[in-house]
């Protein structure tokens, strides 16, 4: 099980990787990269706690490496991952565990994104300033992923039930 585990963990830090600043979606002026908030959610609800804060860091510090990415996207990804998989833990509800997520990425990710652009790059920028653009991606990240959740479990359930056919 836990070669299963690593096997799909690694599966979801290349895609974060490799179509994490591809794949975006238009709101108004802005885009939202959805990708790297629908791993989060995905890798709390199956792989756990462990595993969605490390593929979370990972994907980040692969980006910033490549240069597809910068160093807010350790706080834009890795809060995500703590509050969605702690509450996934104690609720076992997907949708709870997408609200973790949207929290744990769009306010504290996006309050933590603030001395960090101000201190390490250098810009001045307003304690809210993040909080918008990171819950506008993680909103429509963690829909993704429930959408997605939810169908691979209705898959499941149909197939163990002996009514899929191939």
């Amino acid at each position: 099980m836990k070669i299963q585990k690593m096997v799909f963990a690694s599966l979801l830090v290349a895609i974060g990787t490799m179509v994490g600043h591809v794949i975006y979606i238009p709101v108004g002026v802005a885009k939202c990269f959805p990708i790297q908030h629908t791993i989060n959610v995905i890798s709390a609800v199956l792989l756990g706690p462990y595993y969605a804060v490390l593929n979370a860091f990972l994907i980040s510090l692969l980006r910033n490496i490549l240069g597809t990415g910068s160093i807010l996207a350790f706080p834009g990804s890795i809060f995500g991952a703590i509050l969605a998989s702690y509450i996934y833990k104690k609720s076992n509800k997907i949708s709870l565990s997408a609200l973790g997520e949207i929290i744990g990425t769009g306010i504290i990710g996006g309050l933590v994104a603030f001395p960090m652009a101000k201190f390490i790059l250098g810009k001045e920028v307003g304690a809210f300033f993040f909080v918008v653009p990171f819950m506008l991606s993680t909103i429509g990240g963690s829909i993704i992923a429930i959408a997605v959740l939810k169908s691979a479990f209705a898959y499941k359930l149909t197939k163990d039930d002996g009514r899929h056919s191939a």
